[in-house]
């Protein structure tokens, strides 16, 4: 991932309502993922298969709410995985659509019960794919190798960038002309390279051109070739028309199958997290609400990237008349949401709703501190509001041991 994106209203699947409408009855905190943007974000993935020829899988490292799944199935050909649990989670919960998985190094442990999964399996390294890809072959799987066309299309978030100087993810031309024996390239059924991270299409192509540098006389030798994802496929204003010309040259020119596995586009702007302010203080002249929410436990992007996440009817920063510094309450200093801008002030037990909480929220959330995780919900399309799961005490301790 780079810096988040956030070019139109996180919220406007609400439909004019306003959020204490909607959520003030719920427990908070608590996330909320939107069945209906579901909906309209697997629309516009499964035109670009209609219109291009090419299967989009659903990152599971972004969203993995399985209970979402049924939702998103029909408009995708399957779910990609990093590693065996992702794997088996798509198996079981998207039945009859591929498996694919990706991982920078395989368990020996774990590799038997990976075959038993996953339909395709992309290895970081000529060594990797050496030391499992003859065993995969033989269970009959679909064999890549992730490639690195060292091409970096993004700016300010080196952590993200699998093509930054030293990066461990994919294969470099050196290291392939190095490593790859014959033996091992006629393992081979595709290649696979993931460089963009919430970008537009032009970054493909740019990057579609150093892959053909790089690897372009190896491609017509395979069956397959994976694009990988941040391809910010289902937010306005991305240029759809780019991304299938892309996806149609590439078909063309190599006669290869094309994959895309984005994350964030199956579940962009389909999520909210619900939250209260618990206190209010003043440090000199900054106003700080601590919430009932974390950001170090319960949306740790806004930590990492870092970005400052949408929230309703506020702005970021002290464009409006009241500004407020929103802080979790756990005891990490840096415990940080942002600075934000409202036309009334807070008070104690105002209602937050931050948008865009679907992606890498409930996939990566931690109980830090002791902290609760927030319970999931689900509005569906019809408007009602569903519990899917709670959590509570058993859930932070089982963690820590048996007991």
């Amino acid at each position: 991932m780079e810096g988040r994106i956030e070019s139109r209203p996180a919220f406007w699947a609400l439909d004019g309502k306003k959020p204490e409408e909607l959520f003030s009855a719920l427990p908070t905190p608590c996330y909320v993922i939107d069945e209906g943007q579901l909906h309209k974000n697997g629309s516009i993935l499964a035109s670009v298969m209609k219109n291009t020829g090419c299967k989009i899988l659903l990152a599971q490292k972004a969203f993995s709410n399985y209970d979402l799944y049924p939702v998103l199935a029909p408009y995708l050909a399957g779910t990609e995985a990093s590693g065996l649990y992702e794997a088996r989670l798509g198996a079981e919960e998207m039945p009859g659509k591929e498996v694919h998985v990706f991982c920078a190094a395989y368990r020996e442990d774990e590799f038997d019960e990976l075959l038993s999964y996953a339909d395709h399996i992309v290895f970081n390294s000529p060594h990797q794919l050496g030391t499992f890809g003859f065993k995969a072959k033989q269970a009959g799987k679909s064999i890549g190798l992730r490639i690195n066309p060292e091409c970096s299309t993004q700016e300010g978030h080196e952590i993200y960038d699998p093509c930054a100087a030293g990066s461990r993810l994919g294969t470099t031309r050196r290291q392939w002309d190095k490593e790859m024996t014959q033996e091992l390239i006629c393992l081979l059924d595709g290649l696979h390279f993931h460089t963009l991270c919430e970008q537009d299409s032009d970054a493909l192509e740019v990057t579609l051109q150093a892959v053909d540098k790089k690897f372009g006389d190896i491609l017509p030798k395979m069956k397959w070739l994976n694009m990988g994802g941040g391809h910010h496929i289902t937010r306005p204003g991305y240029d759809l028309s780019k991304l299938e010309q892309c996806i149609l040259t590439a078909r063309r020119k190599w006669n290869v199958e094309v994959y895309l596995e984005p994350g964030e586009a199956c579940a962009l702007n389909a999520g909210y997290l619900v939250c209260r302010v618990l206190d209010i203080i003043q440090n000199g002249d900054i106003r700080i609400a601590i919430l009932d929410t974390s950001a170090a436990c319960h949306m740790p992007d806004v930590i990492e990237m870092p970005y400052t996440p949408p929230l309703y009817d506020a702005e970021e920063g002290d464009k409006r008349k009241y500004s407020c510094r929103l802080a979790g309450p756990t005891c990490l200093a840096g415990d940080i949401i942002g600075d934000y801008s409202f036309d009334r002030e807070l008070q104690e037990g105002s209602l937050l709703l931050f948008g865009d909480m679907a992606i890498y929220s409930t996939c990566k959330n931690n109980t830090f501190n002791g902290m609760p995780l927030p319970d999931i919900w689900k509005r569906s399309a019809s408007g009602e509001l569903v519990r899917l799961t709670d959590f509570g005490y058993d859930d932070f301790k089982i963690r820590l041991g048996k007991g």
